[in-house]
């Protein structure tokens, strides 16, 4: 027997609605390309997207194209998401970083229409004009005071919206319809495309509002530094106005300082992003001795933040949620918010359990099995490739049938490439990237343990732990540290902080420094690259 309920679909133009006409003093504030700061409420971004539908559809955009984005966060961006996915399209957001052959291939693959840009890589697409498909509408985010000349004849963001009506007949589309598209960097082979419905979007906001609410209420003021070119800013520019959360859109100052001033200026709650930028953040608040005034919380993925970070910012009263997930699943799996119990445990249990991966969100299924493909138990000490499914997550790549068929398991599970755990109380913990891990005399070595224990030397910058070919053991660890000063560390002092942890079988070989660590276009560490740069590293005889 069905229920008797209306069922209308599922879209994102719904929630930009419903913030324009119930969250009315929540604002976007953005710092511009073009030097300045912009206020917006959601009421007039609303509008401002009801012109840009217009705009866009006057230039050929259609149901089911797809509109490129090269952008930083800000308000354009944010009015791009709405205007795009509302009017039937589907919007692509493309990664700065990316090397100009995986720009081209994603611009291809994905057969763009549009491709709207800020003043800043301007640079980027004159490199790749003569590449680019011939019937590809270039857009540029700015008003015509700020246009540049260039040979190539770009579109003016401003003009498309002038004059334009701010209301628009918005089709009603199946749930179903894809909204966005937003590919993985592609560390091997070609990127891969992960193309989102409007359910799975308005669900995933749903999700991350209901399991983050001290991030996400109406009073929250939120600084995004995750860009919005990274997995759709993990969701922010959809949960914020569904919940009345103000955004403060950084722009592309991501450094320390700046990104401090602006949370001091703007009073941000809450902010977002890969451990990496924290490094500078807190690097910032060490120099001023203290915090922005208004901060509470971090919410840190993207990679595993080093137990000594976790500290820092916990012992200067900004709470810390460590978070994870993948572009394949909108991409937040997991949180680390404490549950009740927990938060009166000791300060340092309390930090143990921030360190691990969290809980699973709402709409989020995880198993681990061995490599027979069976179930393991989540009791915290089997561990096996995490498998995760949910409304969320891809059912396959877009125009890849290979790739799906390598990703999903014969229960339709997708498989995350990650070795874990997750014990009795749901929370997991990623032991490492399948790839990453090492395999000295049969047994696994963890590079992120090891990494974490290594953060927290004073004399310690940034590091990461790489495999080494080794004739006995078959792979060693090696460490690759940027030191914190010219005062360098000594690798006996390292070793004895990792004994009180780790096995001392597990502990690296040996020690180099380096300037800086390559990042991938999503700002982790690439260890690929470290693997490729140390490749002819001979490690010493240890025995």
């Amino acid at each position: 027997m069905q229920g008797l309920m209306m069922n209308l679909p599922l879209q994102v133009i719904e929630i930009l609605k419903y913030a324009a006409e119930t969250h009315t003093s929540a604002e976007i504030v953005s710092v511009r390309t073009e030097g300045d700061i912009h206020r917006e409420s959601y009421a007039q971004a609303y509008a401002r997207a009801a012109q840009l539908a217009h705009g866009l559809a006057g230039i050929g955009v259609g149901q089911g194209d797809r509109v490129a984005t090269l952008a930083w966060n800000g308000y354009r961006h944010f009015e791009l998401y709405y205007a795009i996915s509302g009017m039937g399209a589907v919007c692509h957001t493309i990664n700065p970083r990316l090397s100009a052959e995986q720009m081209l291939y994603i611009i291809g693959h994905a057969e763009d229409k549009v491709l709207c840009l800020d003043l800043t890589f301007v640079p980027i697409i004159e490199a790749l004009a003569e590449h680019l498909p011939q019937d590809l509408k270039l857009v540029l985010l700015t008003d015509r005071q700020h246009m540049p000349s260039s040979d190539i004849p770009f579109l003016c963001y401003e003009e498309l919206l002038e004059g334009q009506p701010t209301t628009y007949e918005w089709p009603l589309l199946p749930e179903d319809s894809a909204c966005g598209l937003c590919y993985t960097s592609g560390t091997t082979g070609h990127p891969k495309g992960a193309l989102y419905s409007h359910r799975s979007t308005v669900l995933h906001a749903f999700f991350i509002s209901i399991t983050l609410p001290l991030s996400l209420h109406a009073d929250s003021r939120i600084l995004p530094v995750v860009p919005m070119f990274h997995v759709n800013s993990w969701g922010l520019p959809y949960a914020a106005p569904l919940v009345g959360a103000s955004l403060i859109m950084p722009g592309p100052k991501l450094d320390g300082p700046s990104l401090f001033d602006l949370m001091q200026d703007e009073k941000v709650t809450a902010s977002w992003g890969v451990p990496t930028v924290w490094l500078g953040l807190r690097a910032e608040m060490e120099a001023r001795g203290t915090p922005p005034a208004d901060l509470r919380q971090v919410v840190i993925g993207g990679s595993a933040a080093p137990r000594a970070m976790i500290e820092f910012f916990e012992g200067q009263g900004v709470d810390v949620c460590h978070a994870w997930g993948m572009t394949e699943m909108s991409p937040v799996g997991t949180h680390g918010q404490l549950p009740g119990p927990m938060k009166s445990l000791p300060q340092d249990a309390q930090i143990t359990a921030k360190a691990k991966q969290g809980r699973r969100v709402f709409g989020v299924d995880l198993k681990i099995v061995d490599e027979a493909g069976t179930r393991l138990p989540h009791d915290g000490t089997a561990v096996g490739e995490l498998y995760v499914r949910g409304n969320g997550i891809i059912s396959g790549y877009f125009n890849n049938q290979e790739a799906t068929e390598q990703a999903l398991d014969a229960e339709g599970w997708f498989g995350t490439g990650d070795v874990a755990s997750i014990d009795p109380d749901g929370f997991l913990t990623i032991q490492d990237r399948s790839k990453d891990l090492i395999k000295s005399g049969g047994e696994w070595i963890s590079s992120i343990d090891l990494e974490n224990i290594a953060m927290a030397h004073p004399k310690v910058a940034n590091c990461a732990v790489i495999a080494i070919a080794h004739p006995k053991w078959d792979e060693r660890p090696l460490l690759v540290v940027v030191p914190a000063g010219e005062d360098k560390p000594e690798l006996d002092d390292i070793h004895a902080m990792m004994l009180e942890h780790v096995a001392k079988w597990q502990l690296p070989d040996a020690m180099v420094f380096v300037d800086e660590l390559p990042l991938t276009a999503t700002g982790k560490v690439s260890k690929l690259r470290l693997r490729q740069q140390f490749a002819e590293y001979t490690l010493p005889d240890v025995g």
